[in-house]
């Protein structure tokens, strides 16, 4: 029992061994194999899983870069812009944005053309962005420079023209306004169909526009002024209308007095009396060019047979002498309840008053005296300038 039992436990000395053989330095020095990583799936080796998995990396990476895009976007296009001053552009009608854009980095107003317009593309404004010029201010963003552009709220220009001016004086004064653009028109209106007011106009517009924004003014005035009219006006026509207004323009600049001035003429009309105005006989020698101011009016000129020459004819000439203004318009249409016949200057700027004609010889030796007074001190002065300039010259040499 003890002998078997011992050889069980040892090996058997008598079975076959395996040759043995000798391992170079180097692969005895080498790592075990690990174990083998598992085989991939079929699915895992699909081509079409490769490409989608391709294709969602991809759509992730551009979301990314477009979020970044976006977000710099509009951080440059809400900034602050590159200009340093104040800037007027003007944009003309029928320019593309993509011109505008162009213009606008040309002049150091964006920082970048292409920004500004996928700004306008996406806020909705790259069709309303209207023709006109503006002022940008210093340092003004895109986007205020967008809602500048897209308001419409363009730089304004005025033009005055006072009451009292003629057809051809207003005309001098449009053609002589640069800010406008194109000719007027060939014809001159009729005098006293044009407002006299501050216009208020954006640079190009056309110069026959304004002649017809102010013809449609003046009628219009001129309508609603009428319909309100006193009913007892010796008046038969818009016509005489506006010319009795003309006359009362060109009379007197004092708002106080317009009502009054009106007065003498209507009462003149009344009882058949001449109007013997001034302004009258001055538009019937020189027409719509006015006096030259260095030309007095000569007792001959009052005797000088015109159309226009209310000193020699009856009744109101046969049309405005000037262009009237609302004020004068009103004073016609409702004058003061007055007996005055007769007015002169009374050396204040203002005219002394009167019912009779010896109250209004008075007030006539009045205004003499006062202007052969003012013409000896104008001589006086002159004089006085003439010798102090010959004494100058005397102590020079």
């Amino acid at each position: 029992m003890s002998d078997e039992s011992g050889r069980a436990g040892r090996p058997d000395e008598t079975a076959p061994r395996a040759p043995f053989v000798a391992k170079p330095a180097s692969d005895a020095l080498r790592p075990a194999a690990g174990t083998p990583p598992p085989r991939r799936s079929r699915q895992s080796r699909n081509q079409f899983v490769v490409f989608l998995n391709f294709v969602v990396s991809s759509i992730v990476l551009l979301l990314l870069a477009a979020a970044a895009a976006f977000y710099f976007g509009k951080q440059e296009f809400d900034g602050p812009g590159p200009s340093r001053t104040a800037e007027t552009v003007l944009i003309k009608p029928n320019t593309g944005t993509r011109e505008i854009a162009d213009m606008l980095e040309r002049r150091g107003l964006i920082s970048d053309e292409r920004i500004f317009l996928v700004g306008l593309r996406a806020y909705g404004k790259d069709d309303d962005l209207k023709a006109g010029e503006y002022e940008i201010k210093a340092g003004a963003s895109m986007r205020e420079i967008m809602d500048l552009l897209e308001s419409g709220k363009s730089v304004l220009y005025s033009l005055t023209l006072p009451e009292g001016l003629t057809v051809r004086e207003i005309f001098d004064r449009i053609a002589a306004t640069e800010e406008l653009a194109g000719e007027l028109p060939e014809e001159l209106p009729p005098e006293g169909s044009l407002a006299t007011d501050t216009l208020r106009f954006t640079r190009g517009t056309e110069r026959g526009e304004i002649v017809e924004k102010l013809k449609q003014q003046q009628a219009e005035l001129v309508r609603s002024i009428w319909e309100r009219r006193s009913d007892d006006l010796p008046i038969e026509t818009v016509e005489e209308f506006v010319t009795l207004a003309s006359m009362v323009e060109k009379e007197t600049g004092r708002a106080d007095e317009r009502t009054r001035v009106a007065a003498v003429f209507i009462n003149r009309l009344r009882r058949g009396m001449r109007m013997q105005s001034d302004p009258t006989v001055i538009y019937g020698l020189f027409g719509g060019e006015g006096k030259p101011a260095d030309r007095p009016i000569y007792r001959s000129d009052l005797d000088k047979p015109t159309p226009y020459n209310t000193y020699v004819i009856d009744g109101l000439p046969p049309g405005p002498i000037a262009n009237p203004g609302r004020a004068a318009l009103e004073a016609v249409a409702n004058p003061s309840q007055t007996d005055d016949l007769y007015f002169v200057a009374d050396g204040t700027g203002g005219h002394a008053f009167a019912t009779t004609l010896a109250e209004h010889n008075e007030n006539v030796a009045r205004w003499r005296a006062i202007e052969g007074k003012r013409r000896e001190e104008a001589e006086a002065a002159a004089a006085e300038a003439e010798a102090a300039g010959e004494d100058g010259a005397t102590s020079t040499e």
